[in-house]
């Protein structure tokens, strides 16, 4: 049996298959909150026979936020326009919904990548004043951050655990804690972007602290039959930057936490990082980490074949194929990984007879016949 289409356990998730759709920024939000893109954009992947969708990165403030079109979690209207959209897709799929987290810092107050991502300034008519760990900016002609003082930080602490409340409320089956990709929680951990001379700052064990202050203060804020996980750059892909044995010893620490799981990415937080992007070129970051803490890990970045997938798997390199870019082009493509490995998926009934006929058995509990 392919391992891809194996049901897999993640804390109190049970997953159909191994297939994690990841979190897709889609900078369409209105003063953070759900619009009718989203209803279908998340509709038509709640459709796909994943076996986990992630959304994506929610702000848990209005600074939190990368654009202005960002979605966030942090006020009652935003709750109110995803509560709309998670309804919608709970009516039509029983797929785990889980959602992600997360803060900009430094690298908030820009532009959607199709208005060419640029930082906007904050005097600007949709710009704002960034937050950070310490008062760098992300780029050499990019503003400055202001510093989070010991107040901010127990703002941008308390702010997590409101959205992951308000998470709750609208009944998603889990959490992710978004500490990759240059945004707050990686800028804490990373010594590029924190130089803080306090206890937040200076060694492993200093700049690790906020961020794992953050996932505790979220763990305890939701039942303890929440799984929370987190995502991470495993490396900055820059010489004296965040890498693997820091991210080590922090999976390690998370996992002492209650941390579910670990979900593989990399770089983000320099523009200086030059990473040698390939088939699979993330994957040995995962293997790595999930043979030093046993974690279970997610492995993602342009995984996009089904033999590629499942040779992961049956490697023990990862538990879990996320998928991003792939899923946007081929929102199907767990249709047809499940036919190319001789696999079963769940399909819709009012899709039953798309079933090729090559594939008579493809779509579990499917009946083809017609008057």
């Amino acid at each position: 049996m392919s391992l891809l289409f194996d049901h897999f356990t993640l804390g109190s998730l049970t997953l159909e298959n191994r297939i994690v759709i990841a979190p897709m920024c889609q900078y369409s939000a209105v003063d953070g909150s759900a619009q009718d893109w989203h209803l279908i954009h998340l509709g038509q992947l709640a459709l796909s026979g994943a076996g986990m969708l992630i959304t994506e990165a929610t702000a848990v403030s209005p600074k939190g936020r990368i654009t202005p079109g960002d979605l966030g979690l942090y006020s009652d209207a935003n709750e109110a326009a995803l509560g709309r959209v998670v309804t919608a897709i709970r009516a039509q799929s029983d797929i785990p919904l889980v959602i992600q987290i997360a803060h900009a810092g430094r690298k908030g107050s820009s532009h959607a990548p199709w208005d060419g991502g640029a930082q906007i300034r904050f005097d600007a008519s949709e710009g704002w004043i960034t937050e950070a760990p310490s008062a760098l900016p992300h780029a050499p002609d990019e503003e400055a951050p202001e510093a989070l003082d010991a107040a901010g930080l127990e703002r941008v602490k308390h702010d997590f655990e409101e959205t992951a409340l308000r998470a709750v409320r609208l009944g998603f089956d889990g959490i992710e804690v978004h500490m990759a990709h240059g945004y707050l929680l990686h800028q804490f951990l990373s010594p590029l972007s924190n130089q803080r001379e306090d206890s937040y700052g200076g060694t492993l064990e200093g700049r690790m602290r906020f961020p794992l202050e953050v996932f505790e203060a979220v763990r305890a804020a939701v039942p303890e039959d929440v799984p929370i996980w987190v995502r991470v750059s495993a490396t900055d892909w820059v010489p004296e930057g965040w890498d693997l044995e820091s991210t080590v010893a922090l999976s390690s620490k998370l996992k002492d936490m209650g941390c579910a799981a670990i979900h593989v990415s990399t770089g983000g937080v320099s523009p200086l990082q030059k990473i040698p992007v390939g088939p699979g070129f993330q994957v040995p970051f995962a293997a790595k980490i999930k043979a030093a803490t046993g974690l279970p890990t997610m492995a993602v970045g342009l995984i996009t074949e089904p033999e590629q997938a499942e040779e992961i798997l049956q490697d023990g390199d990862a538990d879990l194929i996320a998928l991003a870019r792939t899923m946007l082009y081929d929102p199907r493509w767990p249709w047809h990984a499940a036919a190319a490995l001789g696999a079963q998926i769940k399909a819709p009934k009012q899709y039953w007879r798309s079933q090729p006929r090559e594939f008579p058995t493809l779509f579990k509990d499917a009946s083809v016949g017609q008057r």
